[in-house]
């Protein structure tokens, strides 16, 4: 990888770690644990399509470590990283197949990010009953994927790097 290359994907995974402990300060009153803005995933949706796939999961696997390791824990890496994987899985066959927008793409990565967290969620308490979570889940991560996808698709048209 050239130097170049390697100082924007350093960039964007700072911007990332950044955006991350950003949206942890952000208070959100809702009932349902796990419900979040998804800032960090502008990025991953930027570098999607400017960078490539290998550098969008590098810089989100990435963040993801680099969150557990500075303000989480074990149980918020597994979290994070089954919602960061499924999501990726998601996004990136979504762009290959080229028929959706950013937005679109965004929106899929955001209810998979959740999908993700209720499957680990179901796996850890080894219960079915945080399945009543998924509806408030899935709606956040479509609202989430919009705004997200809505900013990304603008940043992807103006931005060239």
């Amino acid at each position: 990888m050239e130097t170049k290359h390697l100082t924007r994907l350093g960039l964007l995974t700072a911007l990332a770690l950044a955006l991350s402990w950003a949206e942890s300060t952000i208070p959100l009153s809702v009932s349902v644990p796990g419900v979040k803005l998804g800032l960090p995933n502008l990025v991953v949706v930027f570098a999607l399509y400017r960078l490539g796939r290998r550098e969008a999961w590098l810089l989100s696997l990435v963040r993801v470590a680099l969150v557990a390791a500075t303000f989480g824990n074990a149980f918020s890496l597994w979290y994070s990283l089954a919602g960061a994987v499924l999501s990726l899985l998601g996004m990136t066959a979504l762009k290959a197949w080229g028929r959706l927008s950013p937005l679109g793409v965004s929106v899929a990565g955001g209810v998979l990010h959740n999908l993700g967290q209720i499957l680990v969620a179901m796996a850890v308490l080894d219960s079915g009953a945080v399945l009543a979570f998924l509806p408030m889940l899935l709606l956040s991560g479509t609202v989430a994927g919009v705004c997200v996808g809505a900013a990304g698709g603008i940043l992807v048209r103006r931005i060239r790097l």
